[in-house]
């Protein structure tokens, strides 16, 4: 599952992309990065975050071009997300959309049942 960090005022954000099997879409999650565990720090190319726990989620499908992507919030707890993470993801999202509606077209109309 690939990811992408980045940091925005001393805080680190992950957004992690995967294949949703239950729901025939994309996913697209958005988290504060944790810590990764001191092993391989030594290595200057070792992964200094990971994701965390997803606190937004974007579904993608790319079974049925009919169906709109959404967003889901899964948070027991309060999160400020800047506007400058926000766009980010959001940009991600896009890109994902983008993709899965490019393959729709590539795959013609009788991909679609």
């Amino acid at each position: 599952m690939p990811w992408e960090l980045r940091e925005h005022t001393g805080r680190h954000y992950a957004v992690l992309f995967h294949y949703a099997l239950p729901d025939d879409a994309w996913s697209v999650e958005l988290s504060e990065a944790v810590p990764a565990p001191a092993r391989g720090a030594e290595h200057p190319d070792a992964v200094t975050h990971l994701p965390g726990a997803a606190f937004l989620v974007a579904l993608v499908p790319d079974e049925d071009p009919n169906l709109e992507p959404t967003v889901h919030i899964h948070s027991h707890d309060e999160h400020v997300v800047p506007y400058e993470i926000m766009r980010w993801f959001m940009e991600q999202v896009t890109d994902q959309v983008e993709r899965c509606r490019t393959a729709f077209e590539q795959a013609g109309p009788e991909a679609v049942e």
